[in-house]
């Protein structure tokens, strides 16, 4: 298959026993692209690869679940014995260098330069690792936040990083094989003109069937769900092939 995902972590929003924060090990075409990096995935992505031939970094958006263990990664590549051969290109919002950078204490990111090569994202921002697209749209997140389109010979991954209910989510996931979507919160708050940042397992399931997508993963399900009850909601919304997300599978479609 030209595309295969590896669950790395989906909890949401603190790592728990046996089940790390967002991450997935996206391969497509030669390329190994590390997926957010929630708390606890940088181990379990060894697991699965090793850190040096890493292709490249996604980064949905800097809130810690989604991207701490970036600092466990700077440290091993830097000091670990784990040095790539070229700086690992990191695709995230413009202000993760100097966050990274401020949890050692410097002021000049430019230390970091030996191990990542930091780039912004944005809104239509592509780019190809040999026959691996990446493309990011922007989110309806309470930060600058991007959902992930991978494109690899036919074969279309959708990511929705953290989101609330929005247009730009269906037309990242439009006709997507395998839509990887959040289903985080249990119902609407109050008050329907307040705006919202995450989904509910009935929205996960509605922008995958208005997307048109082949097959649900539901991920990301926050503590007033299980997993289970996340994922049977969003299967009676979207109406067709409905799975959870589960740490140390692998998807290849």
């Amino acid at each position: 298959m030209p595309l295969s995902l590896t669950v790395l972590g989906t909890a949401s929003p603190h790592p728990g026993p046996g089940r790390p924060c967002s991450g997935y090990l996206l391969r497509g075409a030669g390329a190994e692209v590390w997926v957010d990096a929630g708390p606890g995935t940088f181990a379990e992505l060894q697991r699965h690869t090793d850190p040096e031939r890493l292709t490249a970094i996604w980064i949905s958006h800097l809130h810690a679940d989604h991207s701490a263990d970036l600092l466990a990664a700077a440290y091993a590549l830097a000091h670990g014995g784990m040095t790539p051969p070229a700086p690992i290109p990191v695709y995230a919002p413009l202000d993760c260098a100097r966050r990274l950078a401020g949890f050692f204490g410097r002021p000049d990111v430019r230390f970091l330069s030996g191990v990542f090569d930091f780039r912004a994202l944005f809104d239509g921002h592509t780019v190809r690792h040999w026959n691996l697209r990446l493309s990011s749209r922007a989110m309806a997140h309470d930060t600058e936040a991007y959902g992930l389109r991978a494109e690899c010979q036919g074969s279309v991954l959708a990511y929705s990083g953290d989101t609330g209910p929005c247009e730009a989510l269906t037309e990242l996931a439009s006709g997507a094989d395998l839509f990887l979507c959040e289903a985080d919160i249990d119902r609407h708050r109050e008050g329907e003109h307040e705006p919202r940042f995450h989904l509910t397992p009935e929205e996960a399931g509605e922008a995958a069937r208005r997307a048109g997508v082949r097959e649900l993963y539901i991920t990301h399900v926050g503590p007033t769900l299980t997993r289970e009850a996340a994922t049977a909601r969003a299967a009676v919304a979207f109406q067709g092939p409905t799975r959870t997300a589960r740490e140390g599978e692998t998807l290849p479609f």
